[in-house]
């Protein structure tokens, strides 16, 4: 007899299944929670200050003549409600993320620890150059060895995300045309398999945009890119792997042809940590690519400021990079600043500052923690992960290119759900009921009712089996005509199913008072 069987159950089934409904609005320790401005309190304040010494004449016509709609909690109200309100979202310390193409991985709490180190969290950014000496040479080793990484010959630190790193990298590349005479150059191919911010920061920049078609087996249309590259494309940009998880076989000549024809290669790196420690994309012919350090280095997805996305760049694009840079010399490190001498050529500035040190710091202490060998094995793992779960889920659902192995992240399409009445939106919905984050829906846009896992390296076998368990418990459930499970699907979320359309077009940005008469009138919902 197993403990399950034996006195008090130790899993919540049995109260799942009795149907059984609170009277207060809570699921067990899951407590139900109003929105902060509907908590009270209008007539309080959990802080106490002292009567001004000065009256604030000096202000002008900016003193506040109204309240600011605040309501004034004590410190364990406001924790208590911040504390409920993170019991209602999913987390990477939660569960696994199968978010496709966002590589949704583990954040080591070294990287943290590093993180909040004196010295590093309570940087200023106009301290001195010479009171900073550890964090530039911080940012000179992390410069380093994303230049080994990826082999290329210099790096971009400020830009602040991916398509902040897009923009950086199409600004050198239009800097380096016009510097050559080339400025005609204003088309940019971008795959149809491509991320949307490609094609956007390319129209950002001025870009007119032309796609380039996929093959039946997932990959950029050689054929079609060699008939529209023209004296007016500027540039290319290719994800690589791509965002159907497969590793472009012909990258090599992708550049080849890109470069006979005068125009750059750009490489989207959202895809990095497949072929971190494996490949060096300078070797592929890339001239530009963003490195998303919440991706492949583990940083956090938002939270703690903002994020990083460093660019590299080839030998022909360096003069072009945007300052600042750190450089050494004979009194230490210092900041190019100034588009003066070595930076005469550079287009200027991406920051008002330097980079997000936080970003830099958690970064740098994950690659000093896995070394080269286990960089090398990230990748590997990444790759494992990924394909372990194509070969466990495919006899119930349909990869969405089923000949040879995937990259990090496995494709399925809708074909298995045909005669079912349930839409890949419905499958989403139910795996939240099953504790689990949906995956990527409907992306890429190339694959029908697409559904894009990326477990990462960083998940065990026994959470992929969990988790592989579950979506073949739906997928048989779904084809068993159990359509009510995933139509009214997730029941067990606090809000139920939203009308996600309405949620898109007619946003409830700002919270009114009720009519309950509760004043004043707060600025904007939290």
């Amino acid at each position: 007899m197993t403990m399950q069987n034996v006195g008090r159950p130790t899993r919540p089934q049995a109260a799942t299944q009795s149907g059984h409904t609170s009277l207060t609005g809570a699921r067990g320790l899951l407590q139900d929670e109003a929105l902060i401005f509907e908590l009270g309190g209008w007539d309080k304040t959990g802080v106490d200050l002292a009567p001004g010494d000065h009256d604030a004449s000096d202000l002008g016509d900016l003193v506040r003549a109204a309240p600011i709609g605040l309501p004034g909690l004590s410190e364990p109200e406001a924790v208590r409600h911040y504390v409920r309100l993170s019991q209602k979202n999913h987390a990477i310390d939660l569960a696994l993320y199968p978010l496709g193409s966002c590589t949704m991985k583990h954040n080591p709490r070294l990287n943290e620890k590093m993180a909040r180190l004196a010295g590093f969290a309570d940087l200023h950014p106009l301290a001195p150059q010479s009171t900073v000496q550890g964090a530039l040479a911080l940012m000179d080793r992390l410069a380093h060895w994303l230049k080994t990484l990826t082999g290329m010959p210099a790096v971009a630190l400020s830009p602040k995300a991916g398509a902040h790193g897009e923009l950086c990298g199409l600004l050198a590349i239009r800097a380096a045309h016009e510097a050559n005479g080339q400025g005609h150059r204003r088309t940019v191919l971008v795959p149809t398999s491509a991320h949307g911010t490609n094609p956007a920061t390319a129209a950002f920049v001025g870009y007119s945009v032309v796609e380039i078609a996929q093959t039946d087996d997932g990959r950029v249309d050689i054929t079609d890119l060699a008939a529209k590259l023209s004296p007016d494309v500027a540039a290319i940009m290719v994800t690589n792997p791509n965002t159907c998880g497969l590793f472009e076989r012909d990258v090599i000549e992708i550049g080849r042809l890109t470069h006979e024809a005068g125009a750059y290669f750009y490489c989207d790196g959202a895809n990095f940590n497949a072929i971190v420690g494996r490949v060096r994309p300078g070797d592929l012919g890339v001239d530009a690519m963003h490195i998303n350090l919440h991706k492949t280095f583990s940083t956090p997805h938002g939270g703690g400021g903002p994020g990083a996305g460093p660019v590299v760049l080839s030998a022909a694009l360096a003069p072009f990079a945007p300052a600042p840079w750190v450089v050494a010399g004979e009194g230490g490190f210092k900041l190019v600043e100034e588009t003066t001498d070595e930076a005469a050529q550079g287009f200027g500035r991406m920051s008002a500052f330097h980079g997000q040190m936080g970003m830099f710091v958690r970064a740098y202490a994950y690659m000093l923690s896995h070394g080269s060998d286990g960089l090398r094995q990230v990748a590997e793992d990444a790759v494992l992960n990924a394909n372990y779960i194509k070969a466990k889920l495919s006899p119930v659902m349909t990869p969405a290119f089923p000949d040879g192995p995937c990259m990090h992240e496995a494709l399925f399409d809708d074909t298995w759900l045909e005669g079912t009445d349930i839409t890949t939106l419905d499958f989403a919905k139910a795996m939240i009921d099953e504790g689990f984050h949906p995956m990527t829906m409907y992306f890429p846009l190339v694959v029908h009712g697409a559904m894009l896992i990326e477990p990462t390296e960083t998940e065990s076998k026994l959470e992929l089996d969990r988790f592989c368990d579950a979506l073949t418990a739906l997928a048989q459930a779904a084809k068993g005509g159990d359509v009510e499970r995933f139509k009214g699907a997730p029941y067990l979320a606090p809000l139920r199913r939203l009308d996600e359309t309405q949620a898109a077009r007619k946003p409830r940005l700002t919270w009114r008072p009720d009519d309950k008469g509760v004043s004043p009138a707060p600025l904007a919902a939290e």
